[in-house]
């Protein structure tokens, strides 16, 4: 009898605790952007110190960046000191405790990545290192947060999930643009905010470089362009109301990057498989550049580098000092920026100057334009047949639609979609940026008095999330030419690194799920859920997000 209650009770005690320890066993993925497709699995890879990458490393630098950028998150955070195997000849199959990395042909997409993890290995196949940097971002993902560390963390399990990942992204081009004249960041902040944006799968960093209240980078045939245009004597305090009063904080404000600093981030961003794109504002925006050499201007000045916001009428008078002025300013920007894209602008251009400028009047004439809105799309166009000698294409705002497209350009939409839809079916291609959805400077809470000042607006994370690149109307063959989205940040009233951090997470983990994740696979809930592992590897980071939409 007393043998049979035992075996009972043994009997009710698996049927009671099997469950729990199924739950237990039950792998979760919290991954931002979600994969195109994930099945899991049963199980986890757990990395040790016999743990080893195996890659065609040797003579393929951006394949070594690509295994290298986990690597040293397993140095840094681990102790672990993971070995790298080079298998350039192809001669070592996939083993045990191996992280196995393959490049195949098959896969097209240079960004795409197969992924499969099982209990005693990993293995990666992609197309090119670009997908295996992103399969690499997908594991630090699903290692417990602390390897976002830079010290030794003690009693953790550096595990990840068993699971089959066939992940790519559904745009090519996944931006974020940084506004470095209204307030300044330094190398390391850039470095700082490249290294977040590869760990959310973005790829494109615009660096907004010169506006009315600073010039940001060094031009060796201008030097004034900074040693001048780069600094400012007095800043806007509190919101900008039209008409004023306006207070100012009277002290002197500013800063640039040298061409070396500027070759530094680029080189950091290519280690990362992100492309920094220059923006050389043009043909507004110019206070700060016509402050340094006034002769660039319709009335010749004299100017001072503005410190409040907003569209000056003064601008770049589109005379042949002034061409060739732009075209020595590009040339010396494509030696330190490789894009394949150069940034020039083209918004908020006041007429105001050219409709009183005899040479701007004399030019229209001269060409035959029907007036100054074509007098701008003939300056573009200039510009433009300029790079493209060079062998780069030019980017501008939605407002070079305005008097005619020139002929290569790709269109930045901000207001709204309509001038991408426009674009698009011209022909052009097209990244959206809606204010709507992408801009970061707006608030991201209705609750403005607990939160700290923006220039105004309402996108919630929830907004940006909704965000789709391509909107409805397109033909298929109009649709391929939207490439992507991005987001950006304007800084008229973001000073403090922590501020830039405050607006831009966890609404970048928003974003970049719009604009890598299939459609179909997007959902708000589901994607929360996600986000509340996301959010620990933030913690680990030190990452001061807001938390406005996480309540």
């Amino acid at each position: 009898m007393n043998q049979i209650n035992h075996s009972l009770l043994v009997a009710i005690c698996v049927a009671l605790f099997l469950p729990v320890t199924v739950a237990a066993q039950t792998n979760t993925y919290n991954i931002v952007p979600k994969p195109a497709k994930l099945t899991p699995r049963q199980g986890q890879f757990v990395f040790n110190a016999e743990t080893r990458i195996v890659a065609p490393v040797d003579n393929d630098a951006d394949m070594h960046n690509a295994v290298f950028s986990l690597l040293e998150r397993l140095l840094l955070s681990t102790g672990l000191n993971v070995k790298i195997t080079d298998n350039s000849d192809g001669s070592i199959q996939p083993g045990k405790n191996m992280v196995y990395c393959k490049l195949v042909r098959s896969i097209a997409n240079k960004e795409a990545y197969r992924m499969t993890i099982v209990n005693d290995r990993i293995e990666i196949e992609a197309g090119a290192p670009a997908g295996i940097f992103y399969a690499m971002q997908t594991i630090r993902q699903l290692l417990p947060p602390e390897i976002n560390r830079d010290a030794y963390a003690k009693n953790v399990v550096w595990a990840v999930p068993c699971a089959v990942i066939e992940d790519e992204p559904r745009y090519p081009y996944r931006g974020m643009l940084l506004d470095v004249c209204r307030h300044f960041s330094d190398v390391t902040a850039v470095k700082y905010y490249i290294d977040k944006l590869a760990f959310h799968k973005i790829n494109r960093f615009q660096m907004h470089l010169t506006d009315d209240q600073g010039w940001r980078i060094e031009i060796k045939k201008y030097p004034k362009l900074t040693e001048v245009g780069g600094w400012r004597d007095r800043t806007l305090v509190g919101r900008y109301v039209r008409g004023g009063p306006f207070l100012y904080r009277q002290e002197r404000y500013g800063g640039f990057f040298t061409q070396e600093q500027i070759k530094e981030i680029v080189d950091y961003a290519k280690k990362k498989f992100v492309t920094v794109i220059p923006e050389i504002e043009m043909p507004g925006h110019a206070v700060a550049a016509l402050t340094a050499y006034p002769e660039l201007s319709c009335t010749g000045g004299p100017f001072e580098v503005e410190g409040r916001w907003g569209i000056f009428n003064d601008v770049y008078c589109p005379k042949e000092s002034t061409f060739e002025f732009f075209e020595n300013v590009l040339a010396e920007v494509m030696e330190l920026f490789p894009s394949e894209y150069i940034h020039i602008g083209g918004d908020e251009c006041p007429k105001l100057r050219w409709k009183n400028c005899y040479h701007c009047q004399m030019k229209i004439k001269e060409l035959g334009l029907k007036d100054e809105h074509e007098l701008q799309s003939y300056f573009i166009t200039r510009i433009e047949k300029f790079v493209n000698s060079k062998g780069r294409r030019i980017i501008g705002w939605d407002e070079i639609l305005e008097g005619g497209l020139a002929p290569n350009a790709t269109v930045m939409s901000w207001r709204g979609t309509e001038g991408g839809i426009a674009a698009a079916k011209q022909g052009h291609d097209v990244i959206m940026t809606p204010a709507s959805h992408c801009y970061f400077d707006y608030y991201q809470s209705q609750d403005r008095e607990n939160e700290p000042l923006g220039i105004g607006g309402y996108v919630p994370m929830e907004k940006v999330y909704s965000f789709d690149p391509t909107p409805e109307g397109l033909s298929i063959a109009e649709a391929r030419h939207i490439l992507g989205g991005q987001c950006n940040l304007w800084r008229e009233y973001i000073n403090a690194e922590s501020h830039v951090e405050y607006m831009l997470f966890p609404r970048l983990a928003a974003l970049a799920e719009a604009v890598w994740t299939p459609m179909n696979e997007k959902n708000y809930e589901n994607y929360m859920t996600r986000l509340a592992g996301i959010l620990k590897h933030y913690d680990a980071m030190n990452i001061n997000y807001s938390r406005s939409n996480l309540k």
